[in-house]
């Protein structure tokens, strides 16, 4: 991973990298020239620049998924650009843009953290990053649930116990616990995935 400081592709004594809006309004823009000249010298010209991919991390893109951490996993060669202020210029998300992500709807003071949890999200579809590859068949979201509840030892602290399906030895008890867990919890906290669960399996028994 290399970070690029987009003030040093600036031509002011100020290293100004942004400006107010045309049209009034509050807050700042990311000016284009900065950002334009910072993807020309990484990136250069031809087959080395159509080999990456330039995502923009920025609060009105397509929410950050596993099915879209995967595909960008794919790719050779990511570019991540953190946005600011009130965003950046149109002009480069018309022009240099692929991807525009967002990690959720809220706003943070830059584009870096939203950034780093794309790096985290991506890097675990890399082969050879996680030390075990079944880890990511069984993670939250994966199947459209969140994940069922997990314990180690000890087998009691402080009058809590493991469920007893657990420590059984039966495999096949134990994973109907964990749907079903899976399912319960995912209906309790997350009734939006849940309902998105019951048309998928409605439109399966269609079908």
């Amino acid at each position: 991973m290399q970070v690029h400081y987009l003030r040093k592709y600036t031509h002011d004594r100020h290293k100004t990298a942004d400006d107010k809006p045309y049209g009034g309004g509050a807050g700042m823009v990311m000016k284009p020239e900065p950002i334009f000249e910072c993807l020309d010298d990484v990136l250069g010209t031809g087959k080395r620049r159509k080999k990456a991919c330039v995502v923009l991390l920025e609060p009105q893109g397509k929410p950050l998924s596993p099915k879209i951490a995967q595909q960008l996993a794919r790719k050779e060669r990511l570019v991540l650009l953190a946005g600011h202020y009130e965003g950046v210029d149109y002009r480069v998300r018309q022009k240099l843009v692929d991807e525009e992500i967002s990690i959720g709807d809220f706003i943070t003071m830059g584009g870096e953290a939203p950034a780093l949890c794309l790096i985290e999200a991506v890097s675990r579809f890399i082969p050879g990053v996680l030390g075990n590859k079944e880890s990511l068949k069984h993670e939250s979201f994966q199947d459209g649930m969140l994940e069922y509840p997990q314990y180690t030892r000890p087998r009691e602290y402080r009058g809590m116990k493991v469920p007893d399906v657990l420590v059984s030895g039966n495999h096949q008890d134990v994973r109907a616990w964990r749907e079903k867990e899976a399912e319960k919890r995912t209906r309790a906290v997350r009734p939006d995935l849940y309902q998105k669960l019951i048309a998928k399996k409605k439109r399966k028994k269609r079908g």
